[in-house]
């Protein structure tokens, strides 16, 4: 093996490599050591990667297919609509598509702008500082997917817990994600149970009504479709608010602009989504079904490989000066939701919700910064995605 085929490492969140970026971004397709010594191949060019989730020869099904050994999210992933391919997948997606369209979205911002209101309300009512994670951040996704499901909110500490375990980075012990599946997957056959005997007008009794009068749902996958809905419906939103207040308190000028101009905000949202990484650990892998070139590549069949996405949304052959944060910038299409089959169910409903997020916060809490030194913040350890464990804030004057 020549030095140039050698596979580089990939970085842990201890070892950062600052190399990194700029070696992928001259290379977009490259062979790399991952943290358990297997061979992956990593994927990084906004091109490359949108192949990647597009293209059926690259297969989720088979990345998390029994008898490979998994980490993190992927144990999870491999019981869930994630870790299908068509055509299961479209079975399944179809049963909850119709309650995540763009009309249904659109309609349920008058609710959201309700929760914001009173969240916000409920901050202002507060001493100071204040927990904006546990006060805004936590709690806005967690009603909203709530009331969409039918799940009372106020088991959310309860499912928050076992959800921060299941979101567990390559590090997280498996045994303790599924200890912690077996626990949600409880509380939804509970929870199950109940709507059969008293249905109402959520999507957990659509769902129900789809297994029990169609038969298009089996049991096992009614109570993991249902887990799915609500973790992916507030983890990454969550930790997205909190990020992107943290980002936007870091570019006071890029605030002013939104203060200044609401207008901006749908657009602001997006460029937040676009720069934020969201996440430190092994993206969803996919595996070859068959040998595939990609970006001047050969990558074998049965070959991992990972589409960085935070790489792919600085590729500066599609944003310009990518890596300056820019609240203004014209439209792009990042890939912070994927694409093809897997884009993200609720990629429309994160957008409601930090739309209004900060379209609330923007207008109704003057002077809001960090009560803390940035340098003091903590996140939670062994998790997939950056989650603060909280974020101290103050307002008003000085």
């Amino acid at each position: 093996m020549t030095l140039d085929e050698r596979p580089i490492r990939y970085p842990s969140p201890a070892d950062p490599r600052p190399d990194f970026r700029a070696l992928l971004r001259s290379k977009p397709v490259v062979r790399a050591e991952m943290p358990d010594g297997s061979i992956g191949w990593l994927v990084s060019g906004y091109n490359e990667v949108r192949q990647v989730l597009v293209d059926q020869r690259f297969s989720r099904a088979r990345a998390v297919a029994p008898g490979r050994a998994l980490q993190g999210t992927e144990v999870f992933a491999a019981g869930s609509i994630n870790g299908l391919d068509p055509p299961e997948h479209t079975r399944i997606r179809r049963l909850v598509a119709s309650a995540f369209t763009a009309r249904r979205v659109e309609a349920m911002r008058p609710r959201v702008a309700s929760i914001v209101d009173e969240l916000i309300g409920g901050l202002l009512d507060q001493p100071q500082p204040a927990d904006f994670v546990a006060g805004f951040a936590l709690p806005l996704p967690v009603q909203v997917i709530c009331e969409m499901l039918g799940i009372p909110a106020e088991d959310m500490e309860q499912f928050h817990a076992w959800s921060d375990t299941i979101v567990g980075d390559w590090q997280q012990d498996s045994d303790e994600i599924m200890t912690a599946l077996a626990g949600l997957y409880g509380y939804f056959g509970r929870l199950i149970e109940v709507k059969r005997a008293q249905p109402a007008d959520d999507l957990m009794t659509a769902l129900i009504a789809a297994r029990d009068e169609t038969g298009r749902l089996s049991e096992e996958e009614l109570t993991v479709l249902g887990c799915t809905l609500l973790i992916g419906g507030h983890e990454t939103t969550a930790n997205q608010i909190s990020l992107s207040l943290l980002l936007l308190l870091d570019h006071p000028a890029e605030m002013d602009k939104l203060r200044a101009d609401p207008g901006l905000i749908p657009g602001a949202v997006e460029e937040l989504l676009r720069y934020v990484r969201l996440g430190g650990g092994l993206p969803p892998a996919r595996m070859t079904t068959e040998e595939v070139e990609l970006g001047g590549v050969t990558i074998p069949a049965g070959a991992v490989v990972l589409p960085l996405f935070a790489t792919a949304n600085r590729d500066p052959s599609v944003f310009s000066d990518p890596d300056r944060f820019d609240v203004s910038r014209g439209p792009a299409s990042h890939l912070t939701f994927g694409a093809g089959v897997h884009h993200c169910l609720g990629a429309q409903l994160a957008r409601l919700e930090l739309q209004e997020a900060f379209r609330g916060l923007l207008g109704r809490v003057p002077g809001i910064r960090l009560a803390v030194p940035a340098t003091e913040l903590q996140f939670k350890p062994g998790m997939a995605l950056y989650s603060l464990r909280e974020l101290p804030i103050e307002w008003g004057e000085p």
